[in-house]
């Protein structure tokens, strides 16, 4: 089925010789997507932390409270920013991402704690999330002006290894190995999808191997992981302590699940059950039927953030859109992953899900962005074919869409508001 999308604009556009009013419209499989994973998201979130907030003399709904106002910030931030085209940002891409970079020096500066300083004021602002984001901005930016020129290694490789380097320096530094991970993995994708010569990537495969072996040498904790997980793979008693009990939650909850609220593993000792866990109380409270609701949730998240890519006007769209899809997919899966014994342990949230201000509030500013392209994609093409049949092959681009439709107009770039 098709969908609309909305686009203002004081005047009416000329289209195939016909004059064509934009109308407010809205993505609504998006929408309706996001405001479920939020919904449940919301549900579990409470389940999971009344008991840690009862213990520590608070409020058993003050975690929840906490996050219901992040979620209303983050719901006003995605509304404005899916109302400013997204070409926009043009403007004030050396300031967003120089911002970024002063903040994860200030991290590094005046970061506190007896475990890893990774946030300001407390702990309450996290760069490393905000880095995730603004790197997909900063390259899909400077991929899209760098045009055939990023398949030379002075123009291409070169610049995009040394971008990423800089976050990775200092995104280790705080340590957080797993948002660094995140941010090389995004910047990788993002190089691919772009169209860079097999041979860059390749070498950009590489480049990803040897900072993460890097990252392990530097410090002890990644290297533990890995041999925690490796040992886990030959004998499930032998992993982490957090993973065997993430897995006796697994093994407790079965198909339907002991309840809302009934966990029992967050009451015996399950590290982070209502942020980095969150998942292995879904899968005990809810079983596999509530996991794999979730799962389906962000395959379908993953489906629409791609095919408003697949469908973008420009190939900046195209890449904006999918790093911001991939980006919150990726976290997710490595979450999912880990809890499952799948992956070696990472801190990567659970987005939706997990508390935490930095993270949804971003996620909620990378959704406003997707709205956007597709906004600016559907206000040009309502009921013109369906989303449905669109193929979904981000490589195939020369700089302009590749979905075929009959009696489709040529439509020329959107100008920069």
């Amino acid at each position: 089925m098709g969908t609309t999308t909305f686009v203002k604009s004081t005047t009416p556009h000329e289209i195939g010789g016909a004059r064509t009013a934009f109308k407010p419209h809205i993505d609504v499989p998006l929408l309706l997507i996001v405001l479920s994973l939020l919904a449940f998201g919301l549900l579990m979130l409470y389940s999971a932390s009344w008991d840690f907030a009862v213990v520590h003399d608070m409020p058993s709904t003050s975690i929840f409270l906490k996050q219901l106002r992040w979620v209303a910030l983050g719901g006003v931030l995605a509304a404005i920013v899916s109302t400013i085209n997204y070409h926009y940002y043009r403007k004030f891409i050396l300031i967003i991402t120089g911002i970024t970079l002063l903040l994860l020096f200030l991290v590094l500066v005046f970061g506190r704690g007896s475990g890893p300083a990774r946030g300001l004021l407390n702990g309450s602002v996290q760069p490393s999330e905000l880095t995730k984001l603004t790197i997909v901005l900063y390259l899909s930016f400077w991929l899209y002006a760098k045009g055939q020129k990023i398949r030379t290694f002075n123009l291409g490789f070169g610049p995009v290894v040394a971008i990423l380097g800089i976050f990775f320096i200092l995104i280790v530094a705080q340590p957080d190995l797993s948002a660094a991970a995140t941010v090389v993995i995004l910047g990788g994708l993002l190089f691919f999808l772009a169209g860079a010569d097999w041979r860059e990537i390749i070498l950009s495969i590489a480049c990803i191997f040897f900072l993460g072996w890097l990252g392990m040498k530097v410090y002890h904790t990644g290297a533990v992981r890995i041999n925690d997980y490796l040992m886990g793979l030959k004998d499930m008693t032998q992993s982490s302590y957090h993973v065997m009990r993430a897995m006796e939650a697994v093994i407790n909850g079965g198909w339907l699940g002991v309840g809302i609220g009934q966990s029992n593993v967050k009451f015996t000792g399950l590290p982070f059950p209502y942020t980095d866990s969150i998942y292995a109380v879904i899968v005990e409270e809810t079983g596999l039927i509530g996991a794999g609701l979730v799962v389906l949730l962000f395959g379908l998240l993953l489906w629409r953030g791609l095919s408003i890519a697949r469908n973008a006007s420009d190939q900046l769209g195209s890449l904006l859109a999918s790093g911001i899809t991939i980006w919150i997919v990726l976290e997710a899966m490595l979450n999912m992953a880990v809890i499952i014994g799948l992956f070696p342990f990472a801190g990567n949230a659970l987005p939706f899900f997990s508390a935490g201000g930095s993270n949804l509030v971003t996620t909620m500013i990378g959704i406003g962005i997707l709205m956007n392209i597709s906004r600016t994609n559907m206000a040009y093409e309502a009921g013109n074919g369906s989303v449905f049949s669109a193929v979904v092959d981000l490589r195939r681009w020369n700089g302009r869409r590749r979905v075929s439709r009959a009696r489709r107009p040529s439509i020329p770039d959107q100008p920069e508001e």
